[in-house]
């Protein structure tokens, strides 16, 4: 018998954008730095080696966040068209949880790259605290640097992301 999508375990990837230029036209034009276009790869290439492989992706509007998109993708293999967010680009932590809630109920993982501070807060109003310790005191001890990323679980729809829904199993942060 076959899980219906609906009570299926989802996968949330929550990415703050990895080490962009001081300077730009505009901050929403600013672009990756060489350090931060090799850590994404990287990024790209850990989550392969997790078995992370989404079906969607959010991805701010802004050039870095684009940027570090198309590393990661490039780095992990993947082919998939991100949708662009001019929302997430500004969201504070309540509007990035409510864009997550719109996710189409089809979608089994979703990867989501945006700004800080907003990311550090989504990812640890998400945490249901009850997660790997390793990752949990990495999340707290670490921060969320650039090319940082969380890894979640969620056991409903994404219609029931909120604060301590999701649990935490992994969190990365490159060598970069």
């Amino acid at each position: 018998m076959q899980e219906s999508t609906s009570s299926a375990v989802r996968r949330l990837v929550v990415m703050r954008h990895s080490k962009a230029e001081a300077t730009g036209p505009s901050d929403r034009e600013r672009a990756l730095a060489p350090r931060g276009r090799a850590d994404a790869a990287e990024a790209g290439r850990w989550l392969r080696e997790q078995g992370v492989d989404p079906d969607a992706a959010l991805v701010s509007d802004a050039l870095r966040t684009q940027e570090t998109w198309a590393a990661v993708a490039d780095g992990a293999g993947w082919d998939l068209e991100p949708e662009l967010s001019s929302a997430l680009y500004a969201a504070g932590p309540d509007a990035a949880i409510d864009l997550l809630r719109e996710t189409d109920p089809a979608t089994t993982t979703l990867l989501v790259i945006g700004h800080n501070p907003t990311m550090a807060y989504v990812a640890e109003l998400l945490d249901d605290g009850d997660g790997d310790a390793d990752a949990t005191t990495a999340l707290i001890t670490r921060g969320f640097p650039t090319s940082g990323l969380a890894v979640f679980t969620l056991g409903g729809d994404w219609t029931t992301v909120g604060p301590g829904t999701c649990r935490l199993t992994s969190f990365h942060v490159g060598d970069g």
